[in-house]
């Protein structure tokens, strides 16, 4: 059985061993594995993480059995009444059962009990896989950006967004 559990600051270093143990296959026929590597030290350090959740993001993971198999990171009102998922991953050998909708689901409620009308996320634009299972959830492109993350790298995302 899965269940999907609030994070608390101690269940970060599971969050963080999670983004390194999924991050080489999502990104690695799109990003470079300098790129990959310079972004795992850059948004999963566990001060940066700990910083995330005191500004008030939330994390929640995804276990069976008490073991990690995924986790969110969410900020709500990032714009008026939307909720932000800044993060989602689910390890490779748990993707296809069901995971990411738990996950969703529980986004989903977290967003309703804040208020939220939308939610939104960002996808690198050439990691079609992602876009597929956003699209065929329901989530559609509303902009695309490029965002400057230093030592010469960029996001070239599509921003997509769900309407509650």
């Amino acid at each position: 059985m899965i269940e999907i559990v609030p994070a608390q600051k101690e269940d970060l270093i599971l969050v963080r061993e999670i983004a390194h143990k999924t991050w080489p296959d999502t990104f690695g026929e799109v990003l470079s594995p300098e790129q990959i590597s310079y972004m795992l030290n850059w948004m999963y350090s566990l001060e940066t993480l700990e910083k995330q959740m005191d500004e008030g993001h939330h994390f929640f993971l995804a276990k069976s059995e008490e073991i990690p198999l995924g986790f969110t990171g969410i900020q709500a009102n990032y714009e008026p009444h939307k909720i932000k998922i800044h993060k989602i991953y689910i390890l490779p050998e748990a993707q296809g059962k069901g995971i990411g909708k738990l996950l969703f689901a529980q986004i989903k409620k977290t967003a309703l009990e804040n208020q939220q009308s939308h939610l939104l996320l960002n996808v690198n634009q050439y990691n079609q896989p992602a876009i597929n299972f956003y699209q065929r959830y329901g989530f559609y492109e509303i902009r695309r950006e490029v965002i400057n993350i230093g030592q010469g790298y960029v996001m070239d995302d599509i921003v997509f967004e769900f309407k509650l």
